[in-house]
């Protein structure tokens, strides 16, 4: 009966290897080797270092000097008046009331053509495609000075179509904002197009300027005014849900998919949000965490590493928490999306299961015998 017993050992119900198994997991030979990592304060500073976000204020500005420059498919209204008697632009019209002053001429709106020139009658052609509106005012007074009485200008910015920012993603609507010379910043942006759609702490807050871009959590953004960054001109503002989860298997209080926010969270977390170690059957020295890690991420200590195609290498990290300190490098520990939080069975477990399969079979045959014993006596 025992020998039954033993012979179906390898059969019990478990929740998946035992830590055992888990760190003497070889690849096929021939085959790059999976990375079995302990993990201390220097692996975990590690692996934070490289999680650390690259930050909006470090970001380099446009190459546009000024927000207050006109640009090519800007529209503008230009109004011209002459001291009486007006002489060049007789549609001035004399105000009874003050004969001394006349009403402007104004000329029809008119676009800023791809080489940046406007038409001013009898001041010909004149640049406004990075100019600002008191320099394009001068140069049409002093192109008129002869020809006008006296002449002054007004340039108003009717339309704004050069300098502005693209809000698109999980907004309540996509929109194209012009910038003013106030200076908006990026959640004016995002106000603009009516907030975001999604909860704050699930929400990536992606920024493209020119040929480089940069993301960060929007929590990040709203808790560091730093991060609030003034707007250039051309820059993309991209709003990204994207669900960030862990799995918790094995001997943990719960074993599912556990959705988490887009700052990240420490392993101390993750092993709470599961519920924690089942005190009944958990073996604190046999913690693990399955990753795809980046291949530069750390020093491998089997060579060769093995890879994906796409660059990462299996990585098991094991943390004992036994260890009194692992306590304090578990809060520095970051989990990455996709992350496997794994719990083996103590031995004891185990050795329990085995004891509760021999009982099973031993009390049945032993009640039987006592029967038929009882019978003959």
């Amino acid at each position: 009966m025992a020998v039954l017993a033993l012979s179906g050992c390898s059969s019990l119900p478990t929740v998946g290897p035992s830590a055992d198994e888990v760190q003497a997991t070889q690849a096929p030979r021939g085959a790059a080797a999976v990375q079995i990592v302990d993990v201390d304060d220097h692996v975990a500073r590690q692996l934070a270092g490289l999680r650390r976000f690259k930050l909006f204020s470090d970001m380099r500005g446009a190459a546009r000097e000024s927000l207050s420059a006109i640009g090519s498919g800007d529209t503008l209204e230009v109004s011209i008046w002459e001291a009486p008697p007006a002489t060049l632009f007789g549609t001035g019209i004399v105000d009874p009331r003050n004969p001394s002053t006349t009403r402007a001429s104004t000329l029809p709106e008119q676009m800023v053509d791809r080489e940046g020139l406007i038409n001013v009658p009898f001041a010909g052609r004149v640049r406004a495609a990075g100019q600002t509106v008191p320099q394009i005012e001068a140069e049409i007074v002093r192109r008129l000075k002869g020809k006008a009485n006296q002449p002054e200008v007004m340039v108003r910015l009717m339309r704004n179509t050069s300098a502005t920012v693209t809000v698109v993603g999980e907004v309540a609507a996509s929109v194209r904002m012009p910038l003013t010379a106030s200076g908006e910043r990026l959640l004016d942006a995002l106000a603009a197009a009516g907030g975001v759609r999604q909860p704050v702490s699930k929400m990536t807050l992606q920024l493209t300027r020119g040929d480089q871009y940069q993301a960060l959590p929007l929590d990040v953004v709203i808790r560091d005014p730093k991060q609030n960054v003034p707007l250039e001109p051309g820059d993309v503002v991209t709003a990204i849900f994207q669900p960030l989860s862990f799995t918790a298997l094995g001997s943990t209080g719960k074993n599912e998919e556990i959705n988490f926010e887009a700052q990240g969270i420490s392993l101390a977390q993750a092993l709470a949000r599961a519920g924690g170690l089942v005190d009944s059957r958990s073996n604190p020295q046999g913690v693990f965490i399955f990753r795809l890690e980046q291949a530069k991420a750390l020093d491998w200590p089997r060579q060769p590493a093995a890879a994906t195609p796409d660059g990462l290498v299996p990585v098991v990290y094991r943390i004992n928490l036994r260890d009194p300190n692992s306590f304090f490098v578990m809060q520095s520990f970051p989990v990455s999306n996709k992350d496997v939080l794994y719990v083996s069975n103590a031995p004891a477990a185990e050795l329990q299961k085995f004891l509760n399969l021999v009982f099973s079979v031993a009390f049945p045959v032993i009640n039987t015998i006592q029967v038929i014993h009882d019978v003959n006596n």
